[in-house]
């Protein structure tokens, strides 16, 4: 591979981003590995680096799961009324008379799946990087070729846990002059303009009230508190040390993709209460690839299942590397708890495990007893 050349004068180094320049430096240094050569594009400061075809695995065609079947849980009146009575304690509007003394008609338990799939993922990108060089060691191209992002080693995290690592990438690393100072470790001071002092904002002159000003002394100007009267400060980029340690960072991002369904189906309950309560979950099948389910008493579940294991394929392994699936049906109790109290006919729903209750409407919202 030939690159052409493209060294800057000198105007031109000193208004260059540090990585442009880190960037024209290593084009003269002998580095041909991948990470050199995604990242000696200028236009992308992040390079995301797909896996080898290798490290992700090919699902094997025509292949699928069953399901065992499930009993549909149910509530009593004495837990739907406790429930309903835990609710209404939450709400100090609300009087807990109606829920002690209402009589139940029909309590309706409701057939609820909810499918989850999980999808565990890897990502590699990476950045141009620098810090002060204070004399550390500098591993270099020298020390030998830098390796493939796929090939350095890292600590896998407990599995469906979110998780970001960085590394620094063995052998990219170089020092430069720094490029806010230009190796002189300070720079000009932007409060004073490098003069070291400021004009007095007090007086006019030196004087304030026809009197000399207790401020600047009659001076007229004072010292510039920013870089104690000096003129310059600290480069804030190399510290003083003028020069730069520049070396490749990997990012590496471990994600939980969840994708889930919950068929809607009861109108006068809001499908998003769902989220916030669990249910029991009677099948889980985990691999590091995961495939449709089929045989499954509803129907809508087995076509959710067959789109949302081709997405996350499509969509991750393109992009990331799939260490691991996961897919689950929870049966999420719903029951639709029918009721009367003086005269009138209400309802409410307790749903999860946890037994949460909603109502569109309750008896005596605005009194308390």
């Amino acid at each position: 591979m030939t690159y052409t050349d493209t060294r800057a004068t000198k105007e031109d180094v000193s208004v260059l981003s540090p990585l442009f320049c880190a960037l024209l430096f290593l084009q003269h240094v002998p580095i041909v590995a991948s990470f050199v050569l995604v990242s000696m594009c200028p236009e992308d400061d992040n390079p995301l680096y797909p896996p080898p075809p290798a490290y992700n695995p090919q699902p094997e065609l025509n292949r699928n799961t069953l399901v065992p079947n499930v009993r549909v849980p149910t509530v009593s009146e004495d837990e739907a009324r406790h429930a309903l009575l835990k609710f209404v304690e939450s709400k100090w509007t609300y009087s807990s008379k109606p829920a002690r003394n209402l009589t139940f008609k029909e309590l309706k338990p409701i057939t609820v799946y909810r499918y989850r799939l999980e999808t565990y993922t890897e990502t590699r990108t990476s950045t141009w990087q620098f810090e002060s060089y204070n004399g550390q060691m500098v591993d270099g191209p020298q020390y030998g070729m830098c390796p493939a992002p796929w090939d350095i080693p890292v600590t896998l995290p407990q599995r469906y846990t979110d998780m970001v690592e960085k590394v620094r990438v063995p052998h990219t690393s170089f020092v430069k002059l720094c490029h806010t100072c230009n190796g002189c470790g300070r720079t000009r001071c932007v409060s004073c303009y490098g003069r070291g002092v400021k004009r007095c904002t007090i007086c006019y002159h030196g004087r304030s009230r026809n009197k000399r000003c207790t401020s600047c002394h009659g001076r007229g100007r004072k010292r510039c508190t920013h870089c104690h009267g000096h003129g310059y400060k600290t480069c804030s980029i190399c510290h003083g040390s003028k020069n730069l340690l520049h070396f490749i960072l990997l990012t590496v991002t471990w994600k939980n993709n969840v994708g889930d369904f919950i068929p809607d189906r009861q109108p006068d309950f809001p499908d998003k209460k769902f989220k916030k309560v669990t249910g029991d979950p009677f099948f889980v099948d985990e691999s590091v690839l995961v495939y449709p389910i089929q045989g499954f008493p509803d129907q809508e579940i087995c076509d959710v299942s067959t789109k949302l294991i081709n997405e996350h394929l499509n969509r991750f392994s393109s992009t990331s590397r799939i260490l691991q699936q996961r897919q689950t049906i929870e049966l999420v109790p719903l029951t639709h708890a029918l009721y009367s109290y003086k005269g009138k006919d209400r309802s409410f729903f307790v749903y999860g495990t946890e037994k949460q209750v909603f109502t569109a409407k309750y008896p005596s919202a605005c009194s308390i007893s």
